[in-house]
C-alpha cells in the first residue's frame, strides 16, 4: 500500500501547510490538497498510498459566506477519521448539525482553554494556553458528541465522536503558540489515525531530481540565483539531474546587501556552477524610482527579474526558469483560490501574466525552509551555507519605506552591516531567523557635537521562527542592542536614532513591507 499519509484539506488558512509540516516532523507523509476534493478522488489517492487520516484546515471564511469553502460530505463516510482545526471545526459542527454562530467576543491570539475529557486531548493540563484566531463559534453540538474542552468566550473549543471518527479543535494546534500543539496532533495521527513513522523529508531527494529531469527534458535550464538557502539547494538538485545544461544566473538588482555580489561569486564557485552576473542596477532603480506602495515594488521587481531572464534565456538557447521558490512565499501570495494575499512575493504573484519560457521549474514549491535546510545537509552543502539567514527576494526594497533611492540604500546597506556583524560577532543570531536593519524614511531630531542634528531613524528587526509562518521578536540583550546603536549612528552621519522592533508575527510580519 506504500507509506502512511494524512491528507490536509486546504480552505485557505495561512497555517495550512504548517499542519502538513507538523504531521511531517512525526515522520508521516502528509500531502495538501484542495479543500473542493472529491470522495471519489480520495479512494483513488488511496490505491497509491495509504490514507489513514484527513484534517481540515482553517480559512479566512465564516462558513455562512456566499462563497465559503465546503467539503464532499460524501468523505464523512470514507471510515477515515477527520479532524477539523478553526473553519474546518466549524464546518464540521454545520455539517453534522451543530450550531455555529457569529462569536459575541472574537478570539485572537493567546486564549486559555478548559480540558473537560482528554480523549483526543490526552496528555494535556487541565488548563492550556493555546493560539486562537476566529470570529464564529461552536454553540451546541448532538448528544452523541462529547464536548472536549472550552474557553470563556467558546462553549465548544474542542469536541469528538469517536464512532463517526469526527474530531474538532477551534484553536490551531500547528503553530507553535500553542502550548502542546504537537501532543494533539500527535494524539490524532497515532493513537486515532493509527499512523506508522515510514517516512522522511530526505526521502524526496531522488524524487526532486526526478521531477527535474522529467520538466527539462533535453534543454537548457536558467536558475535565478540568489545565494540564499532556497535558490541555492533548487542549484544543486538541477545540477544533479542536468548537469552542465544549467546556468545559474545573478541578478545585481543594486538592491542587496554589502558585498553581496562577491559572496555569490563565493557561493556559486563552492557548489560548483556555472554562473553568469547581470548588472541590471540601474534599469531596476530607473523602474522603482518614486514608487512608494510595496505591492507595486514587489510586481516591479518580480517582472523585472523576468525579463532579464528571459533576455539572457535567449542569449544562450535556454527554454526554463527554476526558482528556489518554497511554501510560504505561495502562501501569503495567496496562490491558493481561498487564501488570502498578506503580501506578493516577488518570484510568485509578483511574476508577469506571460513569459517567453516553456514552463516554470519549482521543485522545492511545498517546503518549509528548514525541510530545505535538511535536505541541503543531506546533499552535503557546506553550514555556513545552510544556516544562512534568509534575504527577501525583493532585496532591500522591501526594507527601505517609501521610496527608493541610492542615497537610503547605501545607508541602509551599511546599517545592516552594522546590524549584522554585531549580531554575529557576540553571538545573539543563534538561533535566530533573521535580523537586520530597516530603513523607516522617518525624520528624527538628534544632537551630534554639542549641535542640532536632524536625520534619519533606522529600526532593528530580529526574530525567532521555525518556518516564517509566524514569528517572535528575539529578546536580544540590552548591551548589544546600545552597541550597535552607537556603532549606527557614529558611523553613518545622517542616522540620529535607533529603534528596536517588538512585534510579532501575527500581527505583523517578518518583513516591514
Amino acid at each position: 500500500m506504500g507509506k502512511d499519509t494524512i491528507l490536509i484539506l486546504d480552505f485557505g488558512g495561512q497555517y495550512c501547510h504548517l499542519i502538513a509540516r507538523r504531521v511531517r516532523e512525526n515522520n508521516v507523509y502528509s500531502e495538501v490538497v484542495p479543500s473542493d476534493i472529491s470522495a471519489n478522488e480520495i479512494k483513488a489517492l488511496g490505491k497509491k498510498t495509504s490514507i489513514k487520516g484527513i484534517i481540515l484546515s482553517g480559512g479566512p471564511s465564516s462558513i455562512y459566506d456566499k462563497n465559503a469553502p465546503k467539503m464532499d460530505k460524501a468523505i464523512l463516510r470514507l471510515g477515515i477519521p477527520i479532524l477539523g482545526i478553526c473553519y474546518g471545526h466549524q464546518l464540521l459542527a454545520d455539517y453534522v448539525n451543530g450550531n455555529v454562530k457569529r462569536a459575541k467576543n472574537k478570539e485572537y491570539g493567546i486564549a486559555i482553554v478548559n480540558v473537560k475529557s482528554r480523549n483526543m486531548l490526552s496528555n494535556l493540563e487541565d488548563r492550556e494556553e493555546v493560539w486562537m484566531s476566529h470570529g464564529d463559534t461552536v454553540l451546541s453540538m448532538p448528544k452523541s458528541f462529547q464536548i472536549l474542552a472550552h474557553t470563556n468566550n467558546c462553549p465548544i473549543a474542542a469536541y469528538s465522536n469517536s464512532s463517526l471518527g469526527i474530531y474538532g479543535v477551534q484553536w490551531h494546534p500547528e503553530v507553535v503558540h500553542t502550548k502542546h500543539g504537537n501532543q494533539i496532533l500527535s494524539n490524532f495521527i497515532f493513537n486515532i489515525c493509527k499512523s506508522h513513522q515510514n517516512w522522511k523529508p530526505t526521502n524526496l531527494i531522488q524524487n526532486y531530481i526526478k521531477s527535474i529531469r522529467d520538466a527539462a527534458g533535453d534543454k537548457k535550464v536558467i536558475i535565478a540565483m540568489s545565494g540564499g538557502i532556497d535558490s541555492s539547494t533548487a542549484a544543486v538538485l538541477a545540477h544533479m539531474a542536468i548537469g552542465k545544461r544549467l546556468i545559474a544566473v545573478f541578478v545585481d538588482n543594486g538592491l542587496m546587501r554589502l558585498n553581496e555580489p562577491r559572496k555569490i561569486r563565493e557561493i556559486a564557485k563552492v557548489l560548483g556552477l556555472n554562473l553568469v552576473v547581470v548588472n541590471a542596477k540601474e534599469r531596476f532603480l530607473e523602474n522603482l524610482r518614486g514608487v512608494t506602495d510595496p505591492e507595486r515594488k514587489r510586481k516591479i521587481i518580480g517582472n523585472e527579474f523576468i525579463r532579464v531572464f528571459e533576455e539572457h534565456a535567449k542569449k544562450i538557447n535556454a527554454d526554463y526558469l527554476l526558482q528556489g521558490t518554497i511554501y510560504p512565499d505561495r502562501i501569503e501570495s495567496g496562490y491558493s483560490k481561498n487564501s488570502s494575499v498578506i503580501k506578493t512575493h516577488h518570484n510568485v504573484g509578483g511574476l508577469p501574466k506571460t513569459m517567453k519560457f516553456k514552463g516554470l521549474i519549482e521543485p522545492l514549491k511545498d517546503l518549509y525552509k528548514d525541510e530545505v535546510r535538511k535536505i541541503a545537509l543531506q546533499l552535503g552543502l557546506p553550514a555556513e551555507l545552510v544556516y544562512r539567514q534568509a534575504f527577501p527576494g525583493p532585496g532591500l526594497a522591501v526594507r527601505v519605506m517609501g521610496s527608493i533611492t541610492k542615497d537610503k540604500l547605501e545607508i541602509l546597506r551599511k546599517a545592516d552591516f552594522i546590524v549584522t556583524s554585531e549580531f554575529e560577532k557576540t553571538g545573539a543570531s543563534k538561533g535566530l531567523w533573521e535580523y537586520f536593519a530597516v530603513y523607516t524614511d522617518i525624520k528624527s531630531t538628534g544632537v551630534k557635537g554639542d549641535q542640532r542634528a536632524y536625520g534619519d531613524v533606522i529600526a532593528i528587526r530580529a526574530v525567532q521562527s521555525l518556518e516564517a509562518m509566524t514569528a517572535n521578536f528575539a529578546k536580544v540583550p540590552y548591551e548589544t542592542l546600545e552597541h550597535i546603536s552607537t556603532r549606527i549612528t557614529n558611523e553613518i552621519p545622517q542616522v540620529t536614532r535607533v529603534v528596536y522592533d517588538i512585534t510579532n508575527k501575527p500581527p505583523s510580519t517578518i518583513e516591514w513591507e
